[in-house]
């Protein structure tokens, strides 16, 4: 890809270096307030609370915040005030993810009218979003409750050694299906699936998100087509690497991957030929009134 000395977009929010909220800390536990009352209108609790205040002019922090934290069944911990140093390497994908996520603004403004740019959050190792907490084992993902993409760069590394899809177009492909999930939140698609969620039984709902992912597929083709008639960004081997990626995310053989038995009924994101063909009709049309899949009769 020609993507260097290209604009980069300012909707991308850096959260490098900051871990998410820990499953299991925060919780308020009603049990546990009772007991340390108890214990610190005692004469053992005068013991603990002059260790928090000694504690709390190590750490210079408030003690009232130590004594809340361990009352919500948090632990204490000290805050890193040095500011996260990212590889060369990593700094070189944020630099890239900004440029495409720019890419993908001057498409999707030039086809939607009122479009609303959505925000690229970079993390390393958590995150914390209005979907909920998630770790860099959830791989990138859209959250339409608060419009963003959550994206470790990790997840490159990954595609290229475990998943063995590299390249940069293939990386590219990923933001841009990421992208396709915003635009199906803009259209109220999105909605329409929150809404499907609890009326359904979970297989039949695995059906119509199959539906969802391959259309983010598609779209993700039809913002690599305009760009290519736009900026020629793209070059020899681009898009096979696209397809690729495609293929190697598929449902069967993820799932081939990790227990050597394929589940169709709990396919959510469809198959690797499914990906690769409706990404590939995207590039192929660039026509965005072929990508209803929800009307398809084959997928």
């Amino acid at each position: 890809m020609k993507w260097q000395g290209k604009r980069q977009s300012s909707n991308v929010e850096d959260r490098r270096g900051q871990n998410g909220p820990r499953q299991g800390v925060g919780g308020f536990n009603p049990m546990l307030l009772g007991s340390l009352f108890k214990i610190l209108f005692s004469k053992v609790g005068l013991f603990i609370v002059g260790g928090f205040l000694v504690v709390s002019l190590i750490m210079g922090k408030n003690p009232l915040t130590l004594i809340t934290q361990l009352l919500s069944g948090g632990t204490v911990q000290s805050e890193s005030t040095e500011a996260y140093q990212p590889t060369a390497k990593e700094e070189e994908l944020a630099q890239f993810s900004a440029t495409i996520l720019a890419n993908t603004e001057d498409v999707w403004n030039k086809l939607l009218n009122n479009y609303r740019e959505p925000t690229l959050v970079l993390f390393t190792g958590s995150v914390a979003s209005a979907c909920g907490a998630a770790s860099s084992a959830t791989g990138p993902f859209y959250c339409p409750g608060d419009e963003k993409l959550y994206l470790d760069l990790s997840f490159f590394d990954d595609m290229e050694r475990r998943m063995n899809a590299p390249g940069d177009f293939a990386q590219a492909y990923v933001i841009a299906h990421e992208v396709g999930h915003h635009i199906q939140k803009i259209t109220g698609i999105s909605d329409k699936m929150q809404r499907l969620r609890g009326q359904l039984s979970e297989v039949e709902y695995n059906k119509y998100s199959v539906r969802v992912e391959l259309q983010a597929d598609f779209l993700a083709g039809v913002w690599a087509y305009h760009s290519q008639e736009m900026t020629r960004i793209m070059e020899s081997g681009d898009l096979e690497e696209a397809l690729n990626a495609a293929n190697a995310i598929g449902d069967d053989r993820l799932q081939k991957q990790s227990s050597g038995r394929v589940v169709p009924d709990s396919f959510t994101h469809g198959t690797s030929a499914q990906r690769m063909r409706w990404f590939k009709k995207g590039f192929d049309t660039g026509d965005l009134s072929q990508g209803d899949t929800f009307s398809a009769t084959s997928l």
